[in-house]
């Protein structure tokens, strides 16, 4: 194996990854991932920059490192001194504080390191790398702080990993052959891939290493996926290997990609002072535990490191009642009613809908709406009306549940609306400034409130309880921001408030154990790993009828299980074949909710319906478990796109795959989509009268194509017996 820069501290392999852990002269540890198969091709890395006119012109003995050991993890206390090298206001990695970490001792078990660091003040982290054979290839990293000296410590930074040595394959600097990958998200625009080479985002190393450059990005507020999702990627175009890191976190974080020698480091955790507005006192004897990271190092490509790390987020979503595991169908009546649901709508959707393979039928906002008024702002008692629900609420579940469904209800339950009386409610509201956070027509409850939590419980988990609903949808319709009164800082004031909602959302599936729980958040503002692992299932986007719904859908294949992103059909009376075929068609990346004029339907639409979901039933065993692969070009608009694209998802045992096809404007009238290796026979299909189905060498090929077509194939590998 090839030197690299540090002393070997210890050295571990699980799955096909290896896991080094580095030391410096002074003590600091350092973390480097590299596939185990390609060890042999390990660099010599350089050590200094002496041979270089530039650096070898200074008259001075000192000899310019061309590396460091990236420290394992960084944090910054106040008072400490910061990095230098122009760093202040990009980064806060670096810093004394960092420097003042030593290894104390390492920890090995069966399935984790534990590293702890110490400082001569008695400062205390420890450090897990862990890794699970339920998810082989994924390391998850835990970081603990704690103030074992005797005074108040404030930190100001607490990375929850910090990944270094990138790239291992390179002497030097890896020049031209570094890309970062990372997803930008928008409100029903969620998951446009970005890629940028490293030096395009100005992170070239300087000519004597003098300056740390840093490209630290994130998002501020509750909003956890509003801009960009907690996840990025750097790629080794050259050596054909990619790093990647997800975080957990339902609040304000970041992620930086850094540099101030050759190698580029990763690392990430809650938004720090600069960015996040976050100070944390920790008194002595206290701890602080970081939000939980997963980190990957694939011999391949980003969409297999994707899979990897999507991968880990399989065990939670076991853990949700029985009655998902065969992914059921939803129905959900907002696209039907649009904010003006009553018991006797609700009832003849239900009358359509039974016998069906349909088992959740939804009441979404306005169930509660005073007469006149707007769902919008009336959320808050959370008491039905009278009017659209003369019965109450449980009559109307009842009926639901006669029918042989399971009825849902909407709850924005962290917010109040400026028409209800918790409005003004200000002493169980969050402030900023001594006022409540006010973002359009809403305030927030404050969930560190014992007073404001049992208010909710009561109004929420009572309501759900009593009526005797097996399904609730949670939506969350505005972000808290920089953050909310603390003593510390506004952004401890919001990550205390986020772990409350964690806590919330634990009590419900404790209280109601049957309870499936749907989290929306305009869409997919939250989807991100701690609140799916927190749900049975995530709204995709709010993209609910648009031609781009397929290309957000299928982007979300890299950051979540397709068997948690609910994804939606809204079918309409005036709906032509091709349109209808189009809007069902894309359900089959996720799972398939219906929702609009169910009961208005010719019976001819009606069959293309029930097609749909007899052959999602028998679909959804490759959804669930498989990966997905994604072919075709739609231009750079999603909102015009132009041209075709196919999903390609291969069931985890091999046997069956899913094709999920869609063409847009200009789209072509021959699509060739590349299939796995073996011999493949179509088992079902949903497609136009129009398309021309076959598989030939290979390759599925559909003809006879027009503009906004969708359809689906399930293929069968030659040998195996058809599905039920």
């Amino acid at each position: 194996m090839a030197a690299m820069f540090g002393t070997l501290l210890s050295r571990f392999e699980t799955a096909d990854t290896t896991i080094q852990y580095v030391t410096d002269e002074g003590g600091g540890v350092g973390l480097v991932l590299y596939p185990t198969a390609l060890q042999g091709e390990l660099a010599e890395k350089r050590l200094t920059l002496r041979g270089n006119a530039a650096v070898d012109a200074i008259p001075v003995s000192d000899t310019p490192p061309a590396n460091v050991v990236d420290p394992l993890v960084h944090l910054k206390i106040v008072g400490d001194a910061y990095a230098g090298g122009f760093s202040q206001g990009r980064t806060l990695r670096s810093s004394a504080s960092t420097r003042r970490l030593r290894l104390d001792h390492q920890e090995e078990s069966a399935h984790d390191v534990r590293t702890f660091l110490v400082t001569d003040t008695g400062l205390r982290v420890e450090h897990t790398l862990g890794w699970d054979d339920l998810a082989p290839g994924v390391l998850t990293v835990t970081t603990r702080f704690t103030n074992g000296s005797s005074e108040p410590v404030s930190l100001e930074l607490l990375t929850s990993f910090s990944l270094g040595g990138i790239t291992p394959f390179d002497p030097a600097d890896g020049a031209g052959r570094l890309r970062v990958h990372r997803f930008r998200s928008g409100w029903s625009a969620e998951g446009r891939l970005e890629s940028n080479m490293i030096e395009d985002l100005h992170l070239e190393r300087s000519w004597i290493g003098g300056s740390v450059f840093s490209e630290r990005f994130g998002q501020v507020g509750s909003m956890p996926v509003r801009g960009w999702f907690p996840f990025v990627a750097i790629e080794d175009t050259a050596a054909e290997v990619v790093w990647g890191a997800q975080l957990a976190w339902a609040g304000s974080w970041q992620l930086e990609v850094a540099r101030q020698h050759d190698d580029v480091t990763l690392s990430g955790g809650l938004a720090d002072r600069e960015l996040g507005h976050w100070v944390k006192a920790v008194a002595p004897g206290e701890e602080l535990v970081a939000p939980p990271a997963t980190i990957a190092c694939v011999a391949g490509s980003l969409a297999e490191c994707c899979d990897r790390l999507v991968s880990a987020q399989v065990a939670a979503a076991e853990a949700h009642p029985a009655i998902e595991g065969d992914m059921p169908i939803v129905f959900n009546e907002w696209c039907t009613t649009w904010g003006s649901p009553t018991h006797d709508r609700v009832v003849a959707i239900a009358d359509r809908l039974q016998g069906t393979p349909v088992r959740y039928l939804v009441i979404d906002a306005g169930w509660y709406k005073p007469d006149g008024g707007s769902w919008n702002n009336a959320h808050g008692e959370w008491v039905a009306n009278a009017g659209q629900f003369p019965g109450g609420l449980a009559a109307t579940a009842a009926a639901v549940r006669e029918r042989g469904l399971v009825p849902g209800l909407w709850f924005e339950m962290e917010t109040v609306g400026s028409t209800s009386a918790s409005f003004g409610e200000v002493d169980h509201l969050l402030r900023r400034d001594g006022l409540p956070v006010t973002s359009g027509v809403r305030r927030f409850w404050d969930l560190t409130d014992p007073v404001a939590v049992e208010l909710v419980a009561e109004r929420v988990i009572g309501t759900l309880r009593d009526a005797v609903f097996g399904y609730v949808k949670v939506d969350y319709n505005e972000t808290i921001g920089l953050g909310c009164d603390h003593p510390d800082s506004l952004g401890e004031g919001l990550r205390r408030h986020v772990l409350g909602v964690h806590s919330f959302f634990e009590r419900m599936r404790s209280e109601l154990p049957d309870l499936v729980i749907e989290s929306c958040s305009s869409g997919g503002h939250r989807l991100e790993p701690s609140m799916l692992a927190r749900s049975a299932m995530s709204s995709f986007s709010d993209a609910h009828e648009t031609v781009e719904i397929p290309i957000i859908a299928a982007n979300l294949h890299s950051l979540m299980l397709p068997r948690q992103s609910q994804i939606w059909a809204v079918v309409h009376a005036d709906d032509s074949p091709d349109r209808l075929l189009y809007s069902l068609a894309a359900t089959f990346l996720g799972r398939m909710c219906i929702s609009g004029e169910i009961t208005e339907l010719d019976d001819d639409q009606w069959t293309t319906v029930r097609a749909a979901m007899d052959l999602y039933e028998r679909a959804a065993p490759c959804i669930k478990h498989g990966t997905s692969r994604r072919f075709g070009t739609i231009g750079a608009s999603w909102r015009q796109p132009e041209g075709w694209q196919a999903v390609v998802r291969t069931s985890s045992d091999d046997s069956t795959v899913l094709v999920v096809a869609h063409t847009f404007a200009h789209g072509p009238d021959v699509v060739e989509v590349p299939l796995p290796k073996g011999t493949w026979l179509v088992d079902g299909s949903l497609s136009g009268d129009a398309i021309e189905t076959s598989v030939e060498d290979g390759v599925l090929v559909r003809r006879g194509h027009s503009p906004f077509t969708g359809g689906v194939i399930l293929l069968k590998r030659a040998g195996q017996a058809p599905s039920a």
